[in-house]
């Protein structure tokens, strides 16, 4: 009964914890625009031994492709990717020090890219303490509270996945829209000039030649 009793008081501390736990690890996330015949770098410290991972995707722009690679510390390319429209990197740190990746546009020369990137560094942490190092199997209130973090994790994934599919869709359909528009003015223009040019030529057909003096002399 007392085992029994202690898991309402216990369930709110785990249901904190798994909140805390699933937030996201040591790193950055950032959505830029990277101009036409243009480079784009970032940098990051990373440990020797941490794992870091790499998600990007262009959203709006040309044929939605971009240029990406990534430096060690010594300057070695682990990572090398020509005109991707979307892909991801995992690593882990052989080497301790400052690593560059890098976004390019350099063989475009005229559109400009909207471009999405997703740098983790780190290991994700156990959720429960000495979740690691304990030999007994977990409660079901522990078991539920991973599932929970599981979830929640698939959450955060899908909630950036459909943002940046909204946003896709949106640049597209704002792109779509002035076209139209674009188009529309055009037509107007030409039935206007058709019209003008219609109403001269019959206004043409329609007026008198009036004869010459000399010719009425003669």
């Amino acid at each position: 009964m007392g085992r029994a009793g202690s898991h309402p008081a216990s369930a709110p501390l785990l249901l904190l914890l798994v909140l805390l736990r699933a937030e996201r690890l040591p790193g950055a996330e950032l959505t830029f625009e990277l101009p036409d015949s243009a480079k784009q770098c970032f940098h990051e410290d990373v440990e020797r031994g941490a794992r870091f991972s790499l998600d990007y995707q262009v959203i709006t722009g040309g044929h939605y492709d971009v240029d990406c690679y990534v430096e060690d510390p010594l300057g070695n390319t682990i990572y090398q990717e020509t005109k991707k429209q979307y892909d991801s990197f995992t690593h882990r740190a052989e080497v301790k020090g400052v690593y560059q990746f890098c976004f390019s546009n350099e063989f475009s020369t005229f559109s400009h890219k909207t471009v999405y990137f997703d740098f983790q560094v780190g290991d994700e942490p156990p959720i429960l303490p000495d979740m690691g190092n304990r030999v007994t199997a977990l409660t079901q209130m522990e078991s539920a509270c991973v599932t929970i973090h599981e979830a929640l994790k698939t959450v955060i994934d899908s909630q950036t996945h459909y943002r940046l599919r909204e946003a896709q869709d949106r640049a597209r359909a704002e792109d779509l829209s002035s076209r139209v528009s674009c188009w529309s003015i055009g037509e107007v223009i030409t039935l206007l000039v058709v019209s003008f040019s219609q109403v001269l030529l019959l206004k043409a057909f329609f007026t008198e030649k009036r004869a010459s003096p000399r010719a009425l002399h003669s």
